[in-house]
């Protein structure tokens, strides 16, 4: 009966817009007013939530979220953009791909996807529109490529994966390369069948080459080079053993400061406060939702959802193949209308053993879990990366929505190898 009326406010309370956060909390507590000897009380509750979030590992979070800020603050987006431009903007495709590049490079520095769209976007979808490509294209390839951002490491949601599962964080960042990779070359493929299709405004396409050429490679090379550096540094400092992923995250920020505060003196002091700010901001909603996700996955354990949830699967399916179908629906439905964090922290007690019963590894576990909310980023009602794009571009969000269909569709191109070929996921491992 507990779990029943759980249920139903938890789907009621999202329908009417409460925030997640506390519409875990209040649920959390449901079960214990129903039936005041159920263990999970406000203060086990309590105690959960500041245990759960007592841990070494989600340091890294908002170091990697201050990191991203002061990138951004700072236009490093702007520097990596021009690079890859430079080489490929004559080519069939070429801007759309430098923007794809360029949304993989910095999802690696920012780990986020909302991040990653609002930093490429803000500068790259005004330079595709003055070079021809049509608005609502550009806005849906930033929102869709920003995606990108959750599964190039580092990534934020592999830290809560890792966090939830006790899975190593460093061999899912590992894990994450791969898939990161082909789901980039998807969107590029589709950005070259767009713009073979519609055609280019190559007039206005060789006149901003003109523009970009002017700098000079050497220029260019220079400006940029030390903000490409920043991936290879924080990501080979976890692969090489030199730093664990929270180490790296501090060493991302020291690095973000001194290069956007020093070398490129994008940033002033003053700017450093605003963004802590800022951080502080953004951190301590997603600390809070953290917290919530915890003690709701606790009592969803002392309602034995778990079992009840394993039991019903496994009386449905047989097989590995109609399992993995299984789970990719719900969690594309997941993503559909519950922010990353707390699905991730909510369904991996609940789904990691009965996957793992079937043979699943669960660092591909993690990568699918993942890849499929990333998917979310972009799928309404919820679509995170879709009102980022929005107000940004001030493009309708149905039109960004209609457009968003075909790069969805490359996305879950690669979602089905990743979940059917364990290798793509373990190869770099």
């Amino acid at each position: 009966m507990n779990l029943q009326i759980v249920s139903i406010l938890f789907v009621i309370f999202l329908i009417i817009g409460i925030p997640i956060g506390v519409v875990l909390c209040i649920t959390s507590m449901v079960p214990n007013f129903i039936n005041p000897l159920f263990p999970a009380d406000p203060q086990y509750l309590v105690r959960a939530m500041i245990s759960g979030v007592n841990s070494f590992p989600i340091l890294a979070v908002p170091m990697f979220i201050f990191s991203g800020n002061i990138m951004a603050k700072g236009k490093i987006s702007e520097k990596i953009f021009d690079f890859f431009s430079y080489f490929v903007v004559d080519k069939t495709a070429g801007l759309p791909i430098a923007v794809i590049i360029t949304c993989m490079f910095y999802g690696a520095i920012s780990g986020s996807g909302p991040a990653t769209t609002a930093a490429v976007g803000t500068m790259t979808i005004p330079i595709l529109a003055k070079a021809g490509y049509k608005k609502d294209f550009s806005t849906a390839l930033v929102a869709v490529a920003g995606g990108i951002g959750v599964i190039i490491p580092p990534s934020i949601p592999f830290i809560f994966y890792g966090q939830a599962s006790g899975v190593s964080i460093s061999k899912l960042f590992m894990a994450g390369i791969i898939p990161g990779l082909l789901i980039g070359f998807s969107l590029m493929v589709y950005s070259w069948i767009y713009s073979k299709k519609n055609g280019e405004d190559k007039e206005l396409i060789l006149k901003y080459k003109k523009e970009l050429t002017e700098s000079g490679l050497k220029r260019i090379f220079f400006d940029s080079v030390l903000s490409l550096l920043c991936p290879i540094i924080v990501l080979g400092s976890i692969y090489t053993g030199i730093a664990s992923p929270t180490e790296a995250a501090v060493i991302s920020v020291f690095y973000s400061i001194i290069l956007s505060l020093i070398v490129y003196k994008s940033i002033g002091i003053k700017d450093l406060w605003e963004i802590m700010v800022e951080t502080v901001r953004t951190y301590s909603t997603i600390l809070f939702i953290i917290a919530a996700a915890i003690a709701f996955s606790r009592v969803l354990i002392f309602l034995k959802v778990p079992d009840i949830i394993s039991t019903q699967i496994t009386s449905v399916v047989s097989s590995k193949i109609a399992l993995l179908i299984l789970v990719n629906l719900l969690l594309l439905m997941v993503g559909m209308i519950m922010d990353t964090t707390p699905a991730i922290l909510v369904l991996t007690p609940i789904l990691l053993p009965i996957v793992s019963r079937f043979g699943v590894d669960p660092i591909q576990f993690g990568i699918i879990m993942v890849v499929n909310l990333a998917i979310g980023f972009v799928t309404p009602p919820l679509g995170v990366n879709l009102f980022v794009a929005s107000t940004i571009s001030d493009v309708k969000m149905s039109d960004i929505v209609s457009r968003s269909v075909p790069f969805i569709i490359s996305f879950l191109v690669v979602l089905l190898a990743i979940t059917f070929i364990p290798a793509l996921s373990m190869i770099a491992i």
